[in-house]
């Protein structure tokens, strides 16, 4: 029986605004180079995929720049381009100024989901890489009343896929990995990490970019989950 819902950030109860792929577009545009949106918005999923810590908005002058070229490089493999290292890394350092006049905002399925789950006793939870500051607003986006566990990775010093952060929510929460999921938007450190420690995964694929992916629970929206916790 399940008794705890947890929830990734990015992408699965929040995205960008503007979006993602506005903000890499415009940034490139800088450069001479227009991407085409689609294609964009698969190519960033890929990027995530294989280089999640090198997500260009949480850039930091003082880390190691490798795996946020490496992120873009893989980003521009995909639309067939190939650029310097030097002219990524002013790409990368653009993108993170656009991003710093950015918000987040919920998605529109957010709010009525969590009402729901809530209304019917579930345990609440957030869990996400994002290091705690600015840009991890749950509370002023009003989430502070459904989330009584919320773990970081700076809570535990490590990153999904390792285990710390799902462990240490499962604790929190006074639950068993088998009477919890988690729902997240990456395969590789959502899906992956949550199993790992015998939590269900769900995957929230909003864009309908892992038609592919059949060994768990795939999602379109988050209102499918009332569905879902029906037969479990």
């Amino acid at each position: 029986m399940i008794k705890a819902v947890f929830f990734d950030w990015y992408q699965t109860l929040v995205h960008w605004k503007p979006e993602r792929i506005q903000i890499f577009d415009e940034a490139y545009a800088e450069h001479g180079i227009q991407f085409d949106l689609n294609k964009l918005t698969k190519a960033i999923a890929v990027a995530e995929e294989q280089v999640p810590e090198g997500n260009p908005l949480k850039w930091e002058e003082s880390e190691d720049k490798g795996r946020y070229i490496r992120y873009q490089e893989i980003l521009l493999f995909e639309h067939g381009i190939s650029l310097p290292k030097e002219q990524i890394l002013r790409a990368i350092k653009l993108l993170r100024e656009i991003a710093k006049i950015a918000t987040t905002v919920l998605y529109e399925d957010v709010l009525p989901t969590l009402d729901s789950l809530k209304d019917k006793g579930y345990i609440l939870g957030l869990l996400t890489n994002i290091e705690r500051g600015t840009e991890f607003n749950y509370r002023e986006l009003g989430l502070g009343e459904y989330f009584g566990t919320v773990v970081t990775s700076d809570d535990v010093g490590a990153k999904k896929p390792k285990a710390p952060i799902f462990i240490l929510a499962l604790s929190r929460a006074n639950v068993n990995p088998d009477e919890a999921i988690y729902v997240g938007d990456q395969y590789g450190s959502d899906v992956v990490g949550a199993r790992g420690v015998g939590i269900n995964p769900v995957l929230i694929d909003r864009r309908d970019l892992f038609r592919g992916v059949a060994d768990c629970q795939r999602i379109r929206s988050l209102t499918e989950l009332l569905d879902y916790l029906q037969i479990h």
